[in-house]
């Protein structure tokens, strides 16, 4: 017997080394053909010099900022590990090359972009202003999604391939209804709400959408499309009405390029052969002579890092994502809150923009990110909200109490309302043969359960728990926006607006970008010398966001091409880890992926 543990021990230990062994062996192979990537690169590095093309790609992701992320396995094993594009590093490269006099255009390399309106209407803005400076903007695409075609529109000339289109179909959102499911799975959610249209918890709880969610969500993007619609109709030279004819009756987005060249959405079409032979013929200079630069070239990382121990600054503070007590991604409050802290006691800071991308989250995070922005507040610095793609439910609680708010036209804000949303898998554990017993020295000692109903004087006390979140929410907004707790109430019932709805109702105080908020902060700030603007938190790559940032090797697609791919669908899968994960008690707004 002795013998054979030591055999066993062996053999276990060898396996050990051996795994590690390769494992090391794999890691050094993937090292180092990531080294000799940016070594190659490194020796044909692109230069600004004068009549240079900036060159924007308008594919894939944009998120509101640059964050450091985790290892994404599933990324690895499906061969994508590409790093989503930026918001902020864009706008900040194209107003560089807006001001700078070795930029004469910038070239849109437009694809399949993947973002919110609001994200988009931003980047737009900022191209317009380019183009205002006296600028050219070329946009050239083998076919354009409507996201991308809508900030493509402000270009001076849109060229498309003679076998592209142009998918313009409206804007909408889908909701996954999951009742039917989770009755089959055994699982049931019990809720308690405040608000008529808090419509995130009906996926959980029906097979369809109410009245009231499909009415306010029929208004939100009537007014969205509007505004889309009428700026690519104002830029293209068309009418509303011939966009929409074009979508409802031509069917535009099944037509080709030279249709979409006729009826004047694009200006040529043109194979992207051509596009090099089309600039220099603009530029007055041979093909062979453009320099093209990307967004990386434009960005000057040594004022950046030079901005960070001003003693002159105004903090713009991104709170990004779902709001959470402690989670690595989206807002946590347990590290931003400090940040709030040690921005408000720095005399060097002499205020703050908080720039908001967020549909909410938990109502105690979201209570103490409110708190900690009052403590800001209370120091008499000027504070200021910029709102993304979304400021609604938790990102409202923590916006309203601003000194001034602004919204881009396209944000979704409000939801005004609270939820209390407890999942229960006592049938699931029936089905599956599993039998929980508890034992506990008090009635309420394991509430809430995940295997038991709530009784009715849990029911009763967890629906008081609830309006009192309601009625707290109520009083923080009306004492934030200087309303009657009356009137908040006529706004609130967990109802989401588009931006300039909500500046009509006085939930924001003006349409602009983070840039305007930046500017009004700086005009409150007794200052002879103009204030640096510098981000929190700070960006700390690290080695996952190298190796994105390297790009993708031979050696990532020779491992990528070798294991074997996710087949689930991984969106419906974090729904689920995500609900299981979430506090129950939650300001959050209903679940939004759009369709353009």
């Amino acid at each position: 017997m002795l013998k054979k543990f030591f055999l066993n021990f062996l053999s276990s230990f060898a396996a050990v080394w051996v795994a590690l062994g390769l494992f090391t062996m794999t890691a050094v192979i993937v090292i180092v053909a990531l080294l000799g990537k940016i070594g190659a690169s490194g020796s044909d590095t692109e230069s600004l010099k004068r009549h240079s093309i900036l060159r924007i790609d308008l594919s894939g992701v944009i998120e509101e900022r640059e964050e450091a992320r985790d290892v994404d396995y599933i990324g690895l094993v499906q061969g994508d590990i590409e790093r989503p594009q930026a918001l902020d590093v864009l706008v900040s490269a194209i107003r560089t090359a807006t001001d700078s006099k070795d930029v004469d255009m910038i070239y849109l390399k437009c694809g399949g972009v993947s973002a919110a309106p609001a994200t988009l209407h931003a980047l737009r803005s900022e191209l317009a202003k380019f183009r205002e400076s006296g600028k050219r903007i070329f946009a050239y695409g083998d076919g354009y999604s409507a996201g991308t075609y809508y900030v493509a529109s402000v270009a001076d000339s849109l060229f498309i391939n003679p076998a592209g289109s142009i998918a313009l179909q409206g804007i909408g959102g889908t909701t996954i209804y999951m009742k039917n499911l989770f009755d089959k799975l055994g699982v049931e959610f019990e809720v308690v709400k405040v608000g008529t249209f808090k419509s995130a918890v009906e996926p959980f709880i029906l097979n369809e959408m109410s009245a009231p969610a499909r009415a306010q969500l029929d208004t939100l993007y009537g007014d969205m499309w509007r505004f889309m619609r009428d700026e690519i109709a104002q830029r293209r030279k068309i009418s509303s009405a011939d966009i929409n004819r074009l979508i409802n009756e031509s069917n535009v987005m099944l037509r080709d390029g030279k249709y979409d060249v006729k009826c004047k959405l694009a200006d040529r079409a043109v194979y992207e052969r051509q596009v090099d032979d089309i600039f220099a013929a603009a530029m007055d200079i041979d093909k062979d002579d453009l320099n093209f630069v990307t967004t990386a070239s434009m960005v000057d990382l040594d004022k950046i890092v030079a901005e960070i121990g001003s003693k002159n600054q105004i903090a713009v503070l991104y709170a990004t994502g779902e709001i959470a007590e402690s989670a690595r991604a989206g807002i946590n409050c347990e590290a931003l809150v400090p940040v709030i802290t040690e921005l408000a006691d720095n005399d060097n800071v002499k205020g703050l923009v908080l720039r908001v991308n967020s549909p909410g989250g938990s109502v105690f995070g979201s209570e103490q990110i409110g708190e900690a922005l009052d403590y800001f507040k209370s120091t008499g610095k000027p504070f200021a909200v910029s709102m993304g793609d979304y400021a609604a439910s938790g990102g409202y609680w923590i916006s309203c109490g601003a000194d001034r708010i602004f919204a881009d036209p396209l944000t979704i804000t409000g939801s005004i309302g609270i939820y209390g949303l407890l999942p229960n898998i006592e049938g699931l554990a029936q089905k599956i043969g599993v039998n929980p017993q508890t034992v506990t020295t008090n009635p309420e000692a394991d509430f809430p359960s995940l295997f038991a109903r709530m009784t009715p004087s849990q029911h009763a006390a967890m629906q008081t728990y609830i309006e009192k979140g309601y009625n707290d929410f109520i009083r923080r907004v009306a004492k934030g926006r200087k309303m009657s707790e009356a009137k908040v109430r006529q706004i609130a019932e967990g109802r989401v607006w588009a931006a300039p709805t909500a500046l009509k109702i006085g939930l924001v105080d003006e349409l602009g970008q983070l840039e305007d908020a930046c500017e009004w902060v700086i005009a409150k700030v007794d200052s002879k010398k103009k204030p640096n603007i510098v981000s929190y938190p700070q960006f700390n790559p690290g080695f996952w966001d190298i190796i994105q940032n390297a790009g993708q090797s031979a050696m990532m697609q020779m491992l990528s091409d070798n294991i074997m791919k996710m087949t689930a669908d991984a969106w419906l899968g974090q729904i689920a880890v995500n609900v299981i994960t979430r506090k129950p008690v939650q300001a959050r707004m209903i679940d939004i992926r759009f369709i353009y």
